[in-house]
């Protein structure tokens, strides 16, 4: 059997720089939350077609795992990949709430593609294995380099990594799902014109903690913080001082106290 944990994230910040081809470009700081992951297991199983257990309300063509391992088949056309999963089933166990901004599609299907890369014996650069990544979504890459805190840019294909040391976080999730496409949708409607490219000047270069202390303010720190507000206004009852937003939500995060 083989198993693997698939990390949820938190953007430290996120910050929309334009819009090209219906899709937003952005940079934004990502960091791996150790303590929250869901497991990928490869179980030996007699399966006649493709078989993933513990996603049961997901259907699966809309499943990230799916979709990664399609797109693994279509780029390599390695039949190891086809044989292999015949003989195995894909069992996930989940822990990260869905539509809350922490990553937990992306990296499961991350998470599965490097499972594969082992158990197949697949002579393929965790490059390429990004590039493949970026066609399921655009938050795969940085789960495939598996980076504790990396500047991402672009559609989301650009990984940079970032030394710093790894931050504890308290993470509270609201019972509020976020729809990643209808807060991007009323962000290009109502605030992509406000767009500042001087206003996000070196936080690259800066490290998360120091950020957070120096800008405090969720709404400065990501930009789709007030769109999903916009989308799901029950966000303003559950908001707490002192927290900041991640992703396109519903997660809030802060620096545990030491």
């Amino acid at each position: 059997m083989y198993s693997i944990n698939a990390y949820a994230k938190v953007n430290i910040f996120l910050k929309i720089t334009g819009y090209k081809d219906n899709y937003h470009t952005l940079i934004s700081r990502f960091v791996r939350v150790d303590d929250l992951y869901d497991t990928i297991e490869f179980v030996p199983c007699e399966c006649e077609s493709f078989t993933i257990e513990g996603c049961d309300d997901i259907p699966l063509e809309s499943n990230t795992i799916y979709k990664a391992y399609k797109a693994l088949n279509d780029t390599t056309g390695d039949l190891d990949i086809l044989n292999f999963f015949y003989k195995h089933k894909v069992v996930v166990t989940k822990r990260i709430p869905s539509q809350a901004g922490l990553g937990g599609g992306s990296s499961d299907a991350a998470a599965f593609m490097r499972l594969v890369k082992e158990a197949c014996d697949l002579l393929i650069s965790d490059d390429d294995l990004a590039e493949i990544g970026s066609k399921v979504g655009a938050d795969v890459p940085f789960f495939i380099y598996n980076y504790h805190s990396a500047n991402v840019a672009g559609f989301g294909e650009l990984v940079m990594p970032f030394e710093e040391p790894p931050l504890q976080l308290e993470l509270f999730t609201p019972d509020i799902g976020c729809d990643t496409a209808e807060v991007y949708k009323t962000f290009n409607k109502y605030l992509l014109r406000n767009v500042d490219l001087t206003s996000f000047f070196g936080w690259d270069k800066m490290d998360s903690r120091t950020l957070l202390k120096l800008i405090q303010d969720p709404v400065a720190l990501n930009d789709l913080f007030p769109a999903a507000m916009a989308v799901y206004p029950e966000m303003e009852k559950v908001k707490k001082e002192g927290w900041f937003f991640s992703g396109s939500g519903s997660t809030f995060f802060r620096l545990k106290e030491k």
